[in-house]
């Protein structure tokens, strides 16, 4: 891992450079997802027949070999041991009840002359949850997406996910049964966002893609935004710890792995304000790397875009939390929620040495679809408002009219939009 000092004269170019990451858009795989895309849109369930049994390597004879029904998710669920059911359940319920308080509700209010003005919440009609199915099963993924769009009162729920071989995992669809999605299409990749976005025979056209995927999903979520709403286009996970030296140098090692392990690209950065414990958590890792399984895709991160750094004091610590915007913060300090007040850029904020990140990704209740690549600035978590729209109210008195009628005459005028004018000054009295 990279060793920076704050006191350096070059940190912030360093920093800079440690956190750059080329989010550019590749134009060869932008032009094979836009030649997908074309062909979902114009031959339907045909090319996504053609398009799975190529790419996934299945052998798919009509539309009807890759859909999942409600008995297909629950026979997957009833498979499994009751240990993992417990655990599906219980993460769902933890999920399901924090997203419960994220729910916007309906207002409204009467102004002086008996004009109403409010917001009406309602949900969307129909969502598509893309689920990774490639190199690991994501049952978690499952949760995160269609739970908050079931407390949101989204009436459909459609989910794809690719199943290579033809290899479908039961935890997967148990968790789409227990989150209450309404059917399943084993299919994946840009022909899977496509069919989503645009509909087919036999996939219906939703409003909104959230998920994450490889670049070709991440391209094909850009090239559809408008058509459909899309929730982000995610870039590599990422962890940031602050410790002050008080949590054992084995677990804020772990915390680092968990995010490492993800993906070569991934991003784990240890900020701390004591070099000995900085060299301590280190010589952990050292130690601890030889019993990962994923030790090779760990070691790669960690070269590549992983990092300790010694910061002058906790304050500063905070600062550059801030400038990094991480998906993952964790606040490895004493009074954890005093330090949390200066944060204002991060995804999820993990607070004391007993919450972990990976508690935050299964089954602590908060969502783990978060910003990435700094977006954290101006982005904020999946949630339940992600699925819900806000449309204005406003019903306008007979008085009201005359007063606004008037302002909104001269306003029309200024703007050269004598309809406009005229519209409001039929309503006038005088």
């Amino acid at each position: 891992m990279k060793k920076l000092n704050t006191q350096s004269p070059d940190f912030q170019a360093e920093l800079k450079a440690l956190l750059a990451f080329e989010t550019a858009q590749n134009p060869e795989i932008d032009r094979i997802v836009a030649d997908i895309c074309a062909d979902v849109q114009k031959r339907g369930d045909a090319a996504l027949i053609e398009y799975t049994n190529r790419f996934d390597g299945t052998s798919a004879q009509t539309i009807t070999d890759l859909i999942l029904t409600q008995d297909d998710l629950q026979a997957a669920f009833e498979r499994l041991q009751s240990e993992i059911q417990t655990a599906l359940k219980t993460a769902a319920a933890r999920v399901e009840s924090y997203h419960q308080r994220q729910k916007m509700e309906s207002w409204t209010y009467e102004d002086e002359d008996g004009t109403l003005l409010g917001q009406q919440i309602t949900p969307l009609d129909r969502v598509g949850i893309y689920v990774p199915g490639g190199k690991a099963a994501y049952p978690s993924s499952v949760i995160m997406n269609a739970m908050p769009a079931h407390v949101a009162g989204v009436k459909e729920i459609i989910m794809v996910v690719p199943t290579p071989k033809g290899e479908r995992n039961d935890i997967v669809l148990a968790a789409a049964f227990v989150a209450g999605v309404t059917k399943v299409f084993t299919v994946g990749g840009a022909q899977a966002v496509a069919a989503l976005a645009y509909g087919t025979e036999s996939v219906p056209q939703v409003d909104k893609i959230t998920g994450p995927g490889n670049a070709f999903v991440a391209a094909a979520k850009r090239r559809v935004f408008g058509v459909v709403g899309i929730d982000m286009v995610a870039g590599p996970s990422e962890i940031l710890v602050i410790a002050d030296g008080t949590t054992p140098a084995d677990w804020v090692a772990m915390d680092l792995f968990s995010q490492a392990e993800h993906d070569e690209i991934a991003q784990a950065i240890l900020i701390g304000t004591s070099q000995p414990y900085l060299d301590e958590v280190q010589a952990a890792m050292t130690r601890l790397i030889e019993t990962m399984s994923r030790r090779g895709i760990i070691e790669a991160s960690l070269g590549n875009r992983g990092a300790v750094i010694l910061a002058k004091d906790l304050n500063e610590a905070c600062e550059i939390a801030n400038y990094i915007s991480p998906e993952h913060l964790e606040l490895s300090v004493e009074n954890p929620q005093e330090w949390a007040k200066k944060i204002r850029h991060a995804g999820a904020i993990f607070m004391g040495r007993y919450t972990s990140e990976s508690l935050g990704d299964y089954c602590a209740g908060p969502n783990h679809v978060l910003p990435t690549s700094r977006t954290a600035r101006f982005s904020s978590p999946l949630g339940t408002y992600d699925f819900q729209k806000r449309s204005s109210l406003i019903q306008v008195s007979e008085q009201g009219a005359q007063k606004l009628g008037k302002i909104a005459s001269v306003l029309a005028h200024g703007e050269s939009l004598t309809a406009h004018a005229r519209a409001a000054e039929f309503r006038l009295k005088d």
